[in-house]
């Protein structure tokens, strides 16, 4: 078994720590948060051994979980990885580009695995769709939230649009070609709103929108390809397939057919809603990543997705203070 600590025991520490310990892989064998309140409630309520200091917990295990805040992210995972331990890191993967670099070299000079928790990837309507996706050239997603205080002290791009950014990342393999944005900060010092409209050099187009000034929670994606459109409805779990097909022979009457006019023929319409399974995606993530340490694999959301996804999140900020500056200027 690999022994596992978690850095962190706020709100989504302590659930790290509770699916640790159900997990067949790990040993969980303590946590480490800088909060004595905090940590002495936490080791009374699930049973765990708390650590004096973060050092001494990463000497103590082989993996690190860290959950704590984006500004101790780094320091966290450096101070593990020079030490050669294994690392799951919560998203965003750090603070800046820089340190996201950093961390990079750390890793493959101390050839270790790390992970980075983009939970959104064992999503099960998304995992449901992974199968389906064939060269997707048109992307739309909204990540729509109630306003919550916590958070605004970043941009909402940071905050809610980079797990949609690393979703088209993985789905779209090619290059990052063209970025655009706007954005409007409504309540806070950030944008609170952003629209991003990014082109890759395959000729696809995503078209992102996240808001934390919503009505409503929404958190949907569309994927549109040749023959085929596919919907994921991360909230509510749930996945439909829309594809076209060429009529062989007659047009059964009883079908959804389109005729596509000047004798090209006819396409029949299906439609298909996958079976979801239930799951806990976080678990999922975690029991993951230590298969990838016992089999010597891949993660499933490496390192370099990691940086990948912050590098466009940060892209986008630019060109939304630079928007921002301008229009400052012409007021």
């Amino acid at each position: 078994m690999l022994k596992i600590g978690v850095l962190g025991a706020g709100h989504l520490g302590k659930i790290h720590i509770r699916l640790n310990k159900e997990i067949e892989a790990f040993d969980l064998v303590g946590f480490y948060d800088p909060n004595p309140q905090v940590a002495t409630e936490t080791a009374q309520k699930l049973g765990v051994k708390k650590f004096d200091s973060m050092d001494e917990l990463i000497d103590a295990v082989d993996v690190v979980d860290i959950v704590t805040p984006t500004l101790s992210h780094y320091e966290c995972a450096a101070k593990a990885l020079k030490k050669s331990k294994h690392v799951f890191i919560e998203k965003p993967i750090t603070n800046t580009i820089e340190e996201a670099k950093s961390l990079i070299s750390l890793a493959h000079e101390a050839n270790v695995k790390v992970q980075v928790g983009h939970v959104e990837r064992f999503n099960p309507a998304f995992t449901a769709a992974v199968e389906h996706f064939d060269n997707p050239m048109f992307i739309e997603t909204h990540r729509l939230a109630q306003f919550n205080p916590r958070g605004t002290d970043v941009s909402v791009v940071l905050d809610l649009m980079i797990h949609d950014l690393d979703i088209v990342l993985s789905v779209v393999k090619s290059n990052v070609k063209n970025i655009n944005a706007s954005g409007v900060a409504v309540v806070s010092d950030e944008p609170d709103i952003a629209n991003a409209r990014i082109e890759f050099d395959n000729g696809c187009v995503a078209n992102l929108t996240a808001s934390r000034f919503s009505l409503k929670n929404m958190r949907k994606s569309r994927f549109f390809q040749r023959n085929a459109y596919i919907a994921v409805d991360f909230l509510d779990k749930e996945t439909e397939v829309v594809q076209m097909r060429d009529v062989v022979g007659e047009v059964d009457p009883f079908s959804l057919s389109i005729d596509l006019g000047d004798g090209k023929g006819s396409k029949e319409i299906y439609f298909e809603k996958p079976k979801i399974e239930e799951n806990n995606a976080i678990k999922d993530e975690l029991s993951a990543f230590a298969h990838a340490i016992n089999t010597n694999t891949q993660p499933p959301v490496t390192i370099e997705d990691g940086y990948k996804a912050l590098d466009v999140a940060y892209k986008i900020v630019d060109k939304l203070n630079k928007a921002s500056a301008a229009a400052n200027r012409e007021s």
